[in-house]
């Protein structure tokens, strides 16, 4: 069996962003965590404009060449951490607009969430639940936030307090846990379907 991916998406596109800097904080503590292989997925990467399929995700006839990427991409993967920032009480346009591009790809996988923001960024994790489940994401309990006014040094520089180390790393054993988990139905679905 092949080793769990997951994916670690930044959800925020805005020029001088930190979540890049949440998001490699991330991924050290996944590298440091192991269980799995872990990723990186930058939507800046992927420049998608405003979703510009004229069908619906959820049939899977994608006709740009930008959604077929994404959805490539999307598809590596057996679960994911979205690192959101908060904007407005819930989460990027950006990471809103890239989740609604595709579908299936999401289907029966897992997801921690990583959110940072003036008060954590928990109103954007709470949005984000609620979108993970429409598209049969499975959202761990362990939430990670950050606070900008003392996570952040002058609110640019990443500077997590220690404490958040062991919170990743609950995180990670249950995202790891559900990750597998949720990799059986999708192999289960996919014989029921040949058969």
């Amino acid at each position: 069996m092949t080793a769990l991916k997951i994916g670690i998406i930044i959800g925020s596109t805005r020029p001088g962003r930190v979540g890049d800097q949440v998001a490699k904080w991330v991924l050290d503590q996944a590298r440091a965590h192991g269980g799995a292989e872990f990723e990186i997925v930058d939507l800046k990467d992927f420049a998608l404009p405003h979703l510009d399929e004229a069908i619906p995700p959820s049939l899977g006839q994608y006709a740009n060449e930008h959604t077929k990427a994404w959805a490539e991409k999307v598809e590596e993967f057996d679960g994911y951490v979205f690192v959101t920032p908060e904007y407005n009480h819930s989460t990027s346009g950006a990471l809103k607009n890239a989740i609604d591009f595709v579908y299936a790809e999401w289907n029966n996988k897992a997801a921690g969430l990583v959110s940072y923001g003036s008060a954590g960024g928990t109103r954007a994790a709470e949005h984000l639940r609620l979108i993970l489940a429409e598209i049969q994401i499975a959202d761990v309990r362990q939430q990670v936030s950050f606070s900008l006014m003392t996570d952040f040094e002058n609110y640019t520089v990443f500077t997590p307090a220690p404490y958040h180390a062991q919170a990743m790393k609950t995180q990670l054993d249950q995202l790891v846990a559900w990750a597998g988990a949720l990799r059986t139905v999708r192999e289960e679905q996919q014989v029921a379907a040949a058969a």
